[in-house]
């Protein structure tokens, strides 16, 4: 008990005084999860539109697949990665294995179905009556998909917001693919996992803190998106689980 006494009390000492390390450790990992997200993001609204917006054969079955990925383990993304950027990996050449380059990298791939299958989702709880109201005032078929993407924009920015969290949360690919370097590629939840195993206590519980506070900042911006839907539809769609 004294152990966890004298922790928690180390944990804020280090929070208050702006301990270098701990910083340095938290901005590294919003610069990783933040550039993650986006990139996904800038991958997942196209596609998402593209999938939606048109039929063909296997559309389903892909939609199934993505949503499968939800909760594929970090781990077999992390290995997945580690074959293909390593020295002797197709990509090798490109040096990313052990840097933040290369957890970006692990960090989108981890996320994008998750954001992909929930835009997916966001545009089809769209009422059709719109669409085609849309259609008989004479709208173009591209008008039609920026009005529809409008209507859904409060459910693709929640799809982004929870592929952020997910992303800042991860452990397999960060440890994996960055190798938890200090000062290079150690970020929250690699550094709380070493520094515990070290019994670092204090650092380790100054760290969650972040790391949940972090969390709370997404459910709360999460709640401000979601408060912007209609009534009958506030229910984020899809939700990943794990």
């Amino acid at each position: 008990m004294d152990e966890i006494t004298q922790g928690i009390a180390q944990a804020f000492d280090l929070i208050v005084t702006l301990n270098p390390d701990m910083l340095e450790i938290a901005a590294l990992s919003l610069y990783i999860s933040l550039s993650a997200t986006i990139i996904a993001a800038i991958i997942a609204i196209p596609a998402g539109g593209l999938i939606h917006f048109h039929e063909f054969r296997g559309k389903q079955a892909l939609i199934v697949i993505i949503q499968t990925l939800y909760s594929v383990p970090t781990v077999v993304v992390g290995l997945f990665l580690y074959l293909l950027i390593s020295k002797s990996g197709p990509l090798g050449v490109l040096g990313l294995l052990f840097t933040p380059q290369g957890m970006i990298l692990g960090q989108t791939v981890l996320i994008v179905p998750i954001m992909l299958g929930l835009v997916i989702s966001a545009l089809s709880g769209i009422d059709k009556s719109i669409s085609d109201t849309l259609v008989s005032l004479g709208a173009t078929s591209f008008q039609k998909i920026l009005e529809i993407l409008k209507e859904a924009r409060y459910a693709i920015l929640s799809a982004v917001v929870l592929g952020f969290g997910r992303a800042i949360a991860e452990v397999g690919v960060a440890m994996m693919i960055g190798g938890n370097i200090r000062g290079h590629t150690r970020v929250l939840t690699t550094a709380i996992t070493l520094e515990t195993g070290m019994g670092d206590f204090g650092l380790s519980i100054a760290l969650g803190i972040i790391l949940l506070s972090v969390a709370l900042v997404v459910v709360i911006v999460l709640n401000i998106i979601t408060s912007g839907f209609p009534p009958e539809s506030r229910q984020i769609p899809g939700g990943p689980s794990g």
